[in-house]
Protein backbone atom coordinates (compact mmCIF):
# COMPACT_ATOMS: atom_id res chain seq x y z
CA UNK A 1 0.00 0.00 0.00
CA UNK A 2 1.04 3.28 -0.57
CA UNK A 3 1.32 5.91 2.47
CA UNK A 4 2.32 9.40 2.71
CA UNK A 5 4.91 11.06 4.62
CA UNK A 6 2.40 12.22 7.56
CA UNK A 7 1.50 8.90 7.52
CA UNK A 8 5.01 7.09 8.12
CA UNK A 9 5.38 9.46 10.70
CA UNK A 10 2.55 8.46 12.70
CA UNK A 11 3.09 4.97 12.18
CA UNK A 12 7.00 5.48 13.23
CA UNK A 13 5.98 7.22 16.25
CA UNK A 14 3.28 4.30 17.69
CA UNK A 15 6.00 1.85 17.18
CA UNK A 16 8.13 3.27 19.73
CA UNK A 17 5.17 2.74 22.43
CA UNK A 18 4.94 -0.62 23.89
CA UNK A 19 2.22 -2.49 25.55
CA UNK A 20 3.26 -1.48 29.49
CA UNK A 21 3.89 2.09 29.03
CA UNK A 22 1.65 4.72 30.92
CA UNK A 23 1.65 7.89 28.24
CA UNK A 24 0.59 11.18 28.69
CA UNK A 25 -0.79 11.96 25.48
CA UNK A 26 -0.68 15.35 23.26
CA UNK A 27 -3.46 16.42 20.83
CA UNK A 28 -2.94 15.85 17.22
CA UNK A 29 -0.08 13.88 15.78
CA UNK A 30 0.56 12.26 19.29
CA UNK A 31 -2.89 11.65 19.90
CA UNK A 32 -3.41 9.82 16.66
CA UNK A 33 0.19 7.70 17.32
CA UNK A 34 -0.75 6.84 20.74
CA UNK A 35 -4.26 5.19 19.60
CA UNK A 36 -2.55 3.32 16.64
CA UNK A 37 -0.31 1.72 18.87
CA UNK A 38 -3.20 0.75 21.35
CA UNK A 39 -4.98 -0.47 18.37
CA UNK A 40 -2.67 -2.67 16.76
CA UNK A 41 0.56 -3.71 18.85
CA UNK A 42 0.01 -1.88 22.67
CA UNK A 43 -3.62 -3.15 23.53
CA UNK A 44 -2.70 -2.72 26.90
CA UNK A 45 -1.06 0.84 26.95
CA UNK A 46 -2.34 3.52 29.71
CA UNK A 47 -3.63 6.79 27.45
CA UNK A 48 -3.63 9.52 30.09
CA UNK A 49 -5.20 13.21 28.60
CA UNK A 50 -4.67 16.24 30.37
CA UNK A 51 -8.57 16.77 31.43
CA UNK A 52 -7.75 14.12 33.88
CA UNK A 53 -8.70 11.14 31.92
CA UNK A 54 -7.26 8.01 32.44
CA UNK A 55 -7.17 4.50 31.00
CA UNK A 56 -8.92 6.32 27.74
CA UNK A 57 -10.14 4.36 24.65
CA UNK A 58 -11.88 6.76 22.47
CA UNK A 59 -13.35 5.44 19.41
CA UNK A 60 -12.12 8.68 17.40
CA UNK A 61 -9.08 11.09 17.53
CA UNK A 62 -10.28 14.43 20.55
CA UNK A 63 -10.45 17.47 19.25
CA UNK A 64 -9.13 18.63 22.14
CA UNK A 65 -8.30 17.74 25.85
CA UNK A 66 -11.95 18.37 26.74
CA UNK A 67 -13.42 16.25 24.04
CA UNK A 68 -16.23 13.98 25.61
CA UNK A 69 -14.95 11.05 23.77
CA UNK A 70 -11.97 10.41 25.78
CA UNK A 71 -14.45 11.08 29.35
CA UNK A 72 -16.82 8.45 28.29
CA UNK A 73 -14.42 5.82 27.12
CA UNK A 74 -11.71 6.28 30.22
CA UNK A 75 -11.42 3.70 33.32
CA UNK A 76 -11.86 6.79 35.42
CA UNK A 77 -11.55 10.65 35.42
CA UNK A 78 -9.77 12.62 38.02
CA UNK A 79 -9.57 16.71 38.73
CA UNK A 80 -6.51 18.14 37.33
CA UNK A 81 -5.08 18.96 40.42
CA UNK A 82 -4.98 15.21 41.33
CA UNK A 83 -3.29 14.53 37.37
CA UNK A 84 -0.58 16.89 37.59
CA UNK A 85 0.41 16.24 41.24
CA UNK A 86 -0.07 12.70 42.14
CA UNK A 87 -0.27 10.87 38.82
CA UNK A 88 2.58 13.10 36.80
CA UNK A 89 4.80 14.77 39.18
CA UNK A 90 4.23 11.26 41.64
CA UNK A 91 6.24 9.49 38.55
CA UNK A 92 3.38 7.69 37.54
CA UNK A 93 3.56 8.28 34.08
CA UNK A 94 6.37 6.63 32.02
CA UNK A 95 5.94 8.59 28.62
CA UNK A 96 4.87 12.50 27.36
CA UNK A 97 4.21 12.75 24.17
CA UNK A 98 4.38 15.69 22.76
CA UNK A 99 4.39 18.14 19.67
CA UNK A 100 5.87 21.41 18.59
CA UNK A 101 5.88 24.90 16.87
CA UNK A 102 9.62 25.25 17.33
CA UNK A 103 12.23 22.94 17.63
CA UNK A 104 15.84 23.05 18.45
CA UNK A 105 18.83 20.27 18.28
CA UNK A 106 18.37 19.87 22.27
CA UNK A 107 14.73 18.72 22.09
CA UNK A 108 13.75 22.47 23.52
CA UNK A 109 10.12 23.23 22.78
CA UNK A 110 8.35 26.29 21.66
CA UNK A 111 4.61 26.46 21.54
CA UNK A 112 4.18 30.15 23.20
CA UNK A 113 5.21 32.72 20.38
CA UNK A 114 7.00 33.11 17.41
CA UNK A 115 9.04 36.61 17.19
CA UNK A 116 9.85 38.41 20.25
CA UNK A 117 7.88 38.05 23.05
CA UNK A 118 6.59 41.21 23.75
CA UNK A 119 5.47 42.02 19.94
CA UNK A 120 5.30 38.55 18.83
CA UNK A 121 4.69 37.73 14.94
CA UNK A 122 2.33 34.86 16.18
CA UNK A 123 1.01 33.86 19.32
CA UNK A 124 0.57 30.43 19.75
CA UNK A 125 -1.83 28.20 22.24
CA UNK A 126 1.00 28.42 24.72
CA UNK A 127 1.92 25.61 26.97
CA UNK A 128 -1.18 24.68 28.74
CA UNK A 129 0.89 21.43 30.80
CA UNK A 130 3.59 20.48 28.46
CA UNK A 131 6.08 22.14 30.99
CA UNK A 132 5.30 19.95 33.40
CA UNK A 133 4.78 17.17 31.45
CA UNK A 134 8.73 17.53 29.56
CA UNK A 135 10.31 17.42 33.41
CA UNK A 136 7.74 14.99 35.06
CA UNK A 137 7.35 12.35 32.75
CA UNK A 138 10.18 9.22 32.81
CA UNK A 139 11.12 10.39 29.23
CA UNK A 140 9.47 12.30 26.03
CA UNK A 141 8.64 11.94 22.68
CA UNK A 142 8.08 14.49 20.04
CA UNK A 143 6.64 14.25 16.76
CA UNK A 144 6.56 16.92 14.01
CA UNK A 145 6.75 17.61 10.32
CA UNK A 146 9.81 18.74 9.65
CA UNK A 147 10.19 22.60 8.25
CA UNK A 148 13.61 25.31 8.48
CA UNK A 149 10.72 27.15 10.51
CA UNK A 150 9.83 24.69 12.68
CA UNK A 151 13.26 23.15 13.52
CA UNK A 152 15.17 25.90 14.60
CA UNK A 153 19.05 26.76 15.94
CA UNK A 154 17.34 28.78 18.65
CA UNK A 155 13.66 28.45 19.69
CA UNK A 156 11.84 32.04 19.93
CA UNK A 157 10.64 30.68 23.55
CA UNK A 158 11.39 27.98 25.80
CA UNK A 159 7.76 26.33 26.59
CA UNK A 160 9.11 22.99 27.47
CA UNK A 161 12.50 22.50 28.73
CA UNK A 162 13.95 19.75 26.74
CA UNK A 163 18.08 19.06 27.32
CA UNK A 164 19.02 22.72 27.39
CA UNK A 165 22.27 23.51 26.47
CA UNK A 166 22.87 19.97 26.17
CA UNK A 167 25.26 17.29 28.18
CA UNK A 168 24.38 17.60 31.42
CA UNK A 169 22.11 20.33 31.69
CA UNK A 170 18.92 18.59 32.88
CA UNK A 171 20.69 16.84 35.83
CA UNK A 172 22.47 20.29 37.05
CA UNK A 173 19.23 21.72 37.03
CA UNK A 174 17.83 18.61 38.86
CA UNK A 175 15.91 17.21 36.61
CA UNK A 176 16.17 13.10 37.09
CA UNK A 177 14.15 12.27 34.11
CA UNK A 178 15.53 11.06 31.24
CA UNK A 179 13.76 14.22 29.00
CA UNK A 180 13.48 13.82 24.84
CA UNK A 181 14.62 10.44 23.73
CA UNK A 182 12.76 10.81 20.71
CA UNK A 183 11.84 13.01 17.99
CA UNK A 184 9.73 11.62 14.81
CA UNK A 185 9.34 13.84 12.10
CA UNK A 186 7.97 13.20 8.25
CA UNK A 187 11.16 12.39 6.95
CA UNK A 188 13.41 10.09 9.57
CA UNK A 189 13.90 8.99 12.66
CA UNK A 190 15.73 10.78 15.26
CA UNK A 191 17.46 10.09 18.86
CA UNK A 192 19.57 12.25 21.67
CA UNK A 193 23.37 11.79 21.35
CA UNK A 194 24.22 9.82 24.75
CA UNK A 195 26.65 12.47 25.63
CA UNK A 196 25.94 15.69 23.75
CA UNK A 197 22.08 14.98 23.96
CA UNK A 198 22.04 16.57 20.17
CA UNK A 199 19.30 15.11 18.00
CA UNK A 200 20.80 13.04 15.57
CA UNK A 201 18.92 11.31 12.94
CA UNK A 202 19.16 7.37 12.77
CA UNK A 203 16.68 6.36 10.54
CA UNK A 204 15.43 7.62 7.07
CA UNK A 205 12.33 7.05 5.96
CA UNK A 206 11.70 5.22 2.95
CA UNK A 207 12.48 7.41 -0.17
CA UNK A 208 13.55 9.90 2.01
CA UNK A 209 17.67 11.42 1.03
CA UNK A 210 20.17 13.15 3.90
CA UNK A 211 19.61 15.63 1.04
CA UNK A 212 15.97 15.94 1.97
CA UNK A 213 16.30 16.01 5.64
CA UNK A 214 19.15 18.82 6.02
CA UNK A 215 17.39 21.65 3.38
CA UNK A 216 14.04 21.18 5.76
CA UNK A 217 16.10 21.70 9.28
CA UNK A 218 17.39 24.96 10.15
CA UNK A 219 20.57 23.36 12.06
CA UNK A 220 23.12 21.45 10.71
CA UNK A 221 22.21 17.62 10.99
CA UNK A 222 23.89 14.84 12.47
CA UNK A 223 23.24 11.58 10.75
CA UNK A 224 24.01 8.38 12.84
CA UNK A 225 27.20 5.90 11.67
CA UNK A 226 24.43 3.05 10.93
CA UNK A 227 22.33 4.73 9.82
CA UNK A 228 19.24 2.37 8.68
CA UNK A 229 15.81 3.10 6.88
CA UNK A 230 12.74 2.99 8.79
CA UNK A 231 10.46 -0.20 7.86
CA UNK A 232 7.18 1.14 5.72
CA UNK A 233 4.33 0.67 7.51
CA UNK A 234 2.13 -2.63 7.71
CA UNK A 235 -1.14 -3.15 5.81
CA UNK A 236 -2.29 -3.70 9.50
CA UNK A 237 -0.50 -0.24 10.72
CA UNK A 238 -1.90 1.64 7.78
CA UNK A 239 -5.43 0.85 8.11
CA UNK A 240 -5.85 1.09 11.53
CA UNK A 241 -4.47 4.29 10.93
CA UNK A 242 -6.74 5.62 7.85
CA UNK A 243 -9.96 3.66 9.85
CA UNK A 244 -9.38 6.27 12.79
CA UNK A 245 -8.92 9.30 11.11
CA UNK A 246 -12.24 7.93 8.82
CA UNK A 247 -13.98 7.43 11.71
CA UNK A 248 -13.03 10.91 13.02
CA UNK A 249 -14.16 12.61 10.44
CA UNK A 250 -17.78 10.78 9.94
CA UNK A 251 -17.83 11.73 14.03
CA UNK A 252 -16.77 15.61 13.45
CA UNK A 253 -19.36 15.82 10.55
CA UNK A 254 -22.02 14.63 12.07
CA UNK A 255 -21.76 16.87 15.17
CA UNK A 256 -21.50 19.83 12.63
CA UNK A 257 -24.78 18.97 11.06
CA UNK A 258 -26.42 18.28 14.31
Amino acid sequence: MDFTPDEMMTIAAARALSNDDVCFVGIGAPSAACNVARLTHAPGITLIYESGTLGTAPEVLPLSIGDGELCETALTTVSVPEMFRYWLQGGRISVGFLGAAQLDRFGNINTTVIGPYTHPKVRLPGGGGAPEIASSCGEIFITMRQSVRGMVETIDFVTSFGHGTGGEARRKLGLTTKGPTLLVTDLAVWRPDPDSKEFTVRSLHPGVSRAMVQDSCGWRVRFAGDLEETPPPSHLELQTLRDLYARTKAAHRAQGAA
